[in-house]
């Protein structure tokens, strides 16, 4: 039943309807005053507002009809011959492990230090031929991780720095301006890639289905333009854009690339899908239409996963392989084909608690810094979601990688 047939409904259960020289006389149901309702054969009329604009079957006129069939039972109550249905909607709830999800929280900077420097005590530092020894790499790591994690300033840091120098976590408290130096060093981008990984590794047995997408962190830069058509110059905030692959399950993140605002996202894919396939078992692939092509298609299904990757209105399925097996089952079987694809859901979740906890602005001003800054945004929250699944699954995440410095293949 239609809103308008409920609210005559209503109305001719709870109010006096009476009828008048053949015109129905139907009291207003917000306030006082009664509207002339003229039923027909075929059509009917009420001066009502809402039917002489809408010239529509208002709810007076319903109201009219309904009491027209009311019929006349032997004890003298009446019933409406009309009948219908209210479905009632319960809203799924998920929920919580309260006892871990509050050791996790309470707990959380102290396990994120120890994790930390964990991970990073594995890096080699290579000391210069000549000159001042530099700063040990895993201090320099632990520095720049723990320092987006703190979202304070670089001066204000400077206490959880000593903090955990006196914890042993690094060797030696290092000065404020070296932390703002250490994100603008390209050497210690494929340092945090590997780390990234490597932190996602005591996942490896619980995640299966991947996700990927991509998302925005805005800059403290500007880019300005002379707008011709309205003759003003125009500005904005310039991003970068993060495009991870996740799982679905803990949200933890296998792989990612960092890239400027113009990337393209599908071209991306096959590499992310390699480096997770490299340490995961994949068994699904989920993406929205923005990476459907038949490259990708083939790309995860060469990796013996199957791609739940949505299509766009002009795909027709041509070239065979598995972009054309993956486009029958969308048309043929969507609903089945839905419930894995809506998966990828989970990377919008992955974003959130990325932005929410660490924020979603970049305060470096350098390409390098910003991609730097980015990849330990990403890194402080695969370590946030293992302190979580410690507690959740009962895992003790330990990392005996060593890191090359030159390189930072693990070794």
């Amino acid at each position: 039943m239609e809103p308008t047939q409920q609210r005559g409904l209503e109305l001719a259960a709870t109010r006096t309807i009476r009828q008048k020289g053949g015109i129905w006389i139907v009291p207003s149901q917000a306030g006082s005053g009664f509207y002339r309702v003229h039923l027909m054969p075929k059509i009917a009329s009420c001066t009502c507002p809402d039917h002489e604009t809408r010239k529509l079957d208002c709810k007076h006129i319903y109201a009219a009809r309904f009491v027209m069939k009311r019929e006349q039972n032997p004890d003298g109550s009446t019933t409406v011959a009309q009948s219908f249905t209210v479905t009632k909607t319960e809203r799924i709830t998920y929920p919580q492990h309260w006892a871990s999800y509050n050791a996790a929280q309470t707990q959380e900077q102290d396990k994120f230090q120890e994790l930390l420097a964990d991970l990073s005590s594995g890096l080699v530092t290579v000391p210069p031929k000549s000159g001042r020894p530099p700063l040990p790499l895993s201090d320099a790591i632990f520095a720049i991780a723990f320092k987006v994690y703190s979202t304070v300033s670089q001066r204000r840091f400077m206490s959880d720095l000593r903090e955990a120098h006196s914890r042993g976590f690094i060797a030696k408290v290092p000065h404020f301006n070296s932390t703002s130096n250490y994100l603008e060093n390209p050497e210690l981008t494929p340092i945090l890639h590997s780390l990234i990984i490597q932190s996602s590794l005591p996942l490896k047995s619980v995640e299966v289905d991947l996700a990927v997408d991509s998302s925005g962190f805005t800059t403290c830069r500007y880019v300005r333009w002379f707008d011709h058509k309205y003759g003003t110059v125009r500005q904005q905030h310039d991003w970068v854009k993060a495009h991870p692959m996740c799982g679905v399950k803990t949200n933890i993140v296998t792989a990612v690339e960092i890239q400027d605002k113009n990337a393209n996202d599908s071209p991306l894919l096959p590499k992310l899908c390699k480096i997770t396939a490299h340490n995961f078992q994949l068994s699904e692939v989920s993406a929205d239409k923005g990476y459907a092509s038949r490259k990708n298609a083939d790309a995860v299904a060469d990796l013996g996963a199957t791609p739940f990757i949505s299509f766009a209105e002009h795909h027709r399925g041509n070239g065979g392989g598995m972009w054309f097996k993956m486009y029958h089952y969308f048309h043929f079987r969507k609903d089945e084909f839905l419930q894995h694809y809506h998966k990828r859901s989970n990377v919008e979740s992955t974003f959130s608690m990325i932005k929410r906890k660490f924020g979603d602005g970049l305060r470096s001003k350098t390409d390098v810094a910003m991609v730097n800054e980015t990849l330990c945004k990403i890194l402080c929250h695969n370590l946030v979601v293992l302190i979580h699944e410690m507690h959740e699954l009962g895992i003790t995440p330990h990392f005996g990688v060593t890191f090359n410095a030159a390189n930072s293949i693990p070794q």
